[in-house]
C-alpha cells in the first residue's frame, strides 16, 4: 500500500472514531475522568477520554472533553438523552452538555489527503498585517472576557456547594433526631400522653 492510500485509509478511520465521539462541555473543574466514565458508562462502552484543554484560563480547569463511545448507536444515544433532559454528573452543580463531535475538535487528526497548507510571515506592509493584528487584539480581549466570567461561574459554584453541603447536613440532623426520637421510645410515650396515633397499622 503506497502512502498516498495509507493516508486515505488513516483519514477515513478517523472519521468513523469522529462519529462515535461526543463533545461534552459545560463541565465543572471537579469532573475527572473516571467521572466521565461511569456518567457515560450507563449509554454504553467509553473507550477514550480526552479533556480538551482551557487555553484561556487556568490549564488545571477542565471544561470539555471528546468522549468517543464503542459505536455510533452509543454516542447518539449520549447526545440525544443529554440534550433532553438536565444531566448532573456525581452531583456537580451544573448539568452537562453534549453534542456531536467536529474534525476540527481533534489536535491530533490526520492531514485530509490532498489537503496543502501553506504559511508565510506577514510584512508590515501587508494589508493583511492590520487585520492579523486586529484578529489577535480580539482574541486577547475574548480570553480576558472569557477568564472573568469563568472566575464568576466559580465563585457561583463554590456558594452553591457550600449550600447543598449545609442543607444536607441540616437534613441529616433533623433525621437523626427523628431516628432517635423513634427508636428510644420517645414518640410513642408522647402520643399515648396526647392520645395521638403515633403510626399507622
Amino acid at each position: 500500500m503506497d502512502s498516498t492510500s495509507t493516508a486515505v485509509a488513516d483519514y477515513a478511520a478517523f472519521l468513523e472514531k469522529v462519529k462515535r465521539t461526543v463533545y461534552v462541555d459545560n463541565l465543572s473543574p471537579q469532573v475527572t475522568e473516571s467521572v466521565i466514565r461511569t456518567a457515560l458508562g450507563q449509554f454504553g462502552t467509553v473507550k477514550n477520554v480526552q479533556f480538551i484543554p482551557n487555553y484561556t484560563g487556568p490549564k488545571n480547569i477542565p471544561c470539555c472533553a471528546l468522549v468517543e463511545m464503542e459505536c455510533l448507536r452509543q454516542a447518539e444515544a449520549v447526545v440525544s438523552e443529554i440534550t433532553q433532559f438536565p444531566f448532573m454528573m456525581s452531583g456537580m452543580p451544573r448539568p452537562a452538555r453534549a453534542f456531536r463531535a467536529e474534525v476540527e475538535m481533534f489536535d491530533d487528526r490526520p492531514i485530509k489527503p490532498g489537503r496543502r497548507i501553506q504559511c508565510r510571515w506577514v510584512d508590515r506592509k501587508d494589508p493583511d498585517f492590520e487585520v492579523a493584528s486586529k484578529i489577535k487584539r480580539l482574541v486577547r480581549k475574548h480570553a480576558a472576557e472569557d477568564l472573568f466570567l469563568l472566575q464568576q461561574q466559580l465563585a457561583q459554584e463554590e456558594k452553591l456547594a457550600k449550600q447543598q453541603e449545609e442543607t444536607l447536613k441540616a437534613n441529616y440532623k433533623k433525621f437523626s433526631i427523628i431516628d432517635n426520637v423513634v427508636s428510644d421510645g420517645t414518640a410513642p410515650g408522647l402520643a399515648k400522653f396526647y392520645n395521638m396515633k403515633a403510626f399507622d397499622s
